[in-house]
């Protein structure tokens, strides 16, 4: 028996189709059908042969487990359809693995029009609709310039690390799905003491290692889901949230939920940063590059030092112009009065 034709323009929707597209009404008429849940498209799809499974993040319960059921009982292409905050969680799930394949081939960041939608999973130029072909190779030119660009909007050039702009946007709907689940949303700005002198001394590619190297290593202290971002300059900030959808992945000496009160969270995370970036060995900098880097910064946590995207970012700024004036080298936490972290057990 030969391998059964699928037709590469047909896509199946799981979830509210209204989280994620611009212009709902357009499902319809781009030959998408769509339902409620996964047990639902798996019902489907055992009946009728998809090219893509789209699957709305927004409300789909036990993500993980869903996926990997529709991973065992359909062929198609897995697309995540995901808001801004929950790339982290989109990308992890991309990068995991069941029974030897990934839980989901790819993520689009949403709201997106449904005819976009449709062009990023257009066949490759030259193919046809009736082709036989397997799902993993639907993959085109037009998404990977969509994704080109999407990168170019939302990461920092330099270090690779999210930039203001997507930072400020992912706070922005992070602290407002804070507020139904009640978790706290935590954030870290930092910039590094003296930067200025290394640029003078050494030179700006040596000031540009310094800057790479503090990205890698904030990423590599911090969770998987937490958003690293250079807010400009030489300054960085980082978002810490709570996520039910992903494990903790430090060693298990180190290992700390994503579920703890988030204050110790991000005070562990940024303690731990310090450390690793003093002894950071920057080989532009010559003998005297180990042992001489140290950072300052502020920690604001929602709702407690602001209910708002804009006064956390300003009371985070605050603590981390009073770390600066109180003698650099210290992470000021918000609150009454200020404290810095290292005397925070």
């Amino acid at each position: 028996m030969g391998t059964p034709k699928t037709d590469a323009f047909k896509i199946l929707l799981v979830g509210d189709v209204s989280k994620v597209f611009l212009d709902a009404d357009a499902v319809a008429k781009n030959r998408y059908e769509v339902c409620n849940s996964v047990s639902d498209a798996i019902s489907i799809a055992s009946k009728d042969s998809f090219a893509s499974v789209g699957v709305v993040m927004y409300g789909t319960s036990k993500l993980e487990s869903a996926l990997k059921a529709l991973r065992e009982n359909c062929g198609a292409r897995i697309i995540l359809l995901a808001q801004m905050y929950e790339e982290p969680v989109a990308i992890q799930l991309v990068g995991s693995t069941f029974n030897g394949a990934t839980l989901a081939d790819d993520y689009l960041i949403c709201p997106v029009e449904a005819n976009r939608f449709k062009a990023s999973l257009m066949l490759p130029q030259g193919s046809t609709e009736a082709e036989t072909i397997s799902p993993v190779t639907i993959d085109t030119t037009i998404e990977k310039r969509i994704r080109a660009l999407e990168k170019m909007a939302t990461e920092d050039d330099l270090t690779g690390l999210k930039n203001r702009r997507y930072l400020w946007e992912f706070s922005r709907q992070i602290i407002e799905r804070a507020r139904t689940t009640n978790e706290q949303v935590t954030l870290l700005i930092f910039d590094i003491d003296n930067f200025k002198h290394y640029n003078d001394i050494y030179g700006h590619l040596a000031g540009d290692e310094i800057l790479k190297q503090a990205a890698v290593l904030m990423r590599r202290c911090c969770r998987r889901h937490d958003v690293v971002g250079r807010v400009g300059g030489d300054e960085f900030a980082v978002v810490f949230w709570d996520s039910g959808q992903v494990k903790p992945s430090r060693p298990a000496a180190e290992r700390r939920s994503a579920t703890v009160d988030h204050p110790k969270e991000a005070i562990f995370i940024a303690k731990r940063f310090r450390r690793e970036f003093e002894r950071a060995e920057l080989h532009l900098l010559g003998p005297e590059g180990k042992g001489t880097l140290t950072i300052s910064g502020g920690l604001a946590s929602c709702p407690r030092g602001g209910s708002t995207v804009q006064e956390l970012f300003q009371q985070a700024d605050k603590a981390l112009l009073e770390a600066k004036r109180s003698g650099k080298n210290r992470i000021y936490l918000v609150g009454k009065p200020e404290r810095d972290i290292a005397d925070i057990e």
